[in-house]
């Protein structure tokens, strides 16, 4: 807590009037014995106005974004509304070749109160998977989940992604939940990625849940045939697959925002939702780099002329301070 310059003085008059020594008098006062001196110090120094306390940030900011940088990203966050602070910092970085740190854009769009509260809150599962894959086609997760069509009943959307980069390497509308559907699902993503025409010494493992098409004699024979293993998830522990039941979700958070009343318009709404998440969402688990980006091994290349812009833009900054205080 601080203590008020007059406060700060009195105690100074009233150590040099003591007959006690200078530590009993602090100690009867509870004052730390080098806080006292610093204050001292100020005093025979600058006299009683020495002793007002300053704010310890500085009066100037050697590298304040210009305000004309400022009105660009608010007007990008009202142009692309979905867009989190951190997902806007890293599309203004990319697009506009000037680097905008995440907190710097929260505090601009807080500022303007464009800045909405989360409509639900979010619950952690365990904090690392134990089982980490360190490069793509290493590991595929695949799962199915259900979308109504009105007028037409539910259907089923089976999706492969690969665990490493988070790509949707496949999906499929399907009628039913089926082994087949699963398998009609696995051979484009093993064309996709070239599996089917090259001999490679390790196949992609398939990590799924316990549904009856994954645990079905004709899914495990075809795996066999590919040279693939299967791993599944143990019973009632659907955070094991937590990649692809996470954008499952979030693609039912989007897309049945409005109805679909054909198989066709619900696909086109798929394929926006995957190509979107794919190509242009940068995610904050890969480095806020796309999943494409992280599949196709362009990440390093991009993370770094991010760092080259990033350094471009804080000399840029630091030159225009420089030139304001001159």
């Amino acid at each position: 807590m601080r203590s008020p310059a007059a406060d700060k003085a009195e105690i100074i008059r009233l150590v040099e009037q003591s007959r006690l020594p200078v530590r009993r008098t602090l100690e009867k006062l509870g004052i730390p014995g080098a806080t006292f001196y610093r204050w001292y110090d100020l005093y025979q120094r600058g006299g009683p106005e020495a002793l007002e306390d300053h704010p310890s940030r500085p009066s100037r900011i050697w590298n304040p974004i210009p305000d004309e940088v400022r009105a660009r990203v608010i007007a990008l966050a009202l142009e692309q509304p979905e867009l989190s602070p951190r997902e806007l910092a890293v599309r203004f970085t990319d697009e506009q070749r000037y680097f905008v740190s995440e907190a710097s854009v929260y505090r601009l769009l807080k500022a303007q109160d464009l800045i909405t509260s989360p409509a639900c809150i979010v619950v952690k599962a365990a904090d690392e998977f134990t089982d980490k894959t360190t490069a793509p086609n290493q590991l595929r997760q695949t799962d199915f989940t259900y979308l109504k069509i009105a007028g037409w009943g539910w259907y089923h959307l089976s999706t492969v992604l690969d665990d490493f980069s988070r790509f949707v390497v496949a999906w499929r509308l399907c009628s039913t939940m089926k082994a087949e559907d699963v398998t009609a699902t696995l051979n484009p993503a093993l064309t996709a990625s070239g599996l089917d025409r090259v001999r490679v010494r390790h196949r992609p493992r398939l990590l799924s849940d316990n549904g009856a098409s994954c645990i079905a004699g004709e899914l495990a024979e075809w795996l066999e045939d590919q040279g693939m293993t299967h791993i599944r998830g143990a019973p009632r522990h659907p955070r094991t697959q937590g990649k692809i039941e996470r954008r499952h979700q979030t693609l039912k958070n989007r897309i049945l925002l409005e109805h679909s009343y054909l198989p066709g318009a619900l696909e086109e709404q798929v394929s926006a939702f995957v190509e979107h998440c794919n190509h242009r969402r940068a995610h904050e688990s890969l480095g806020n780099l796309t999943a494409a980006d992280v599949h196709f091994g362009r990440g390093e290349a991009i993370l770094a002329e991010r760092a080259r812009i990033k350094r471009k833009t804080l000399t840029q900054r630091r030159l225009q301070h420089h030139a304001a205080t001159a």
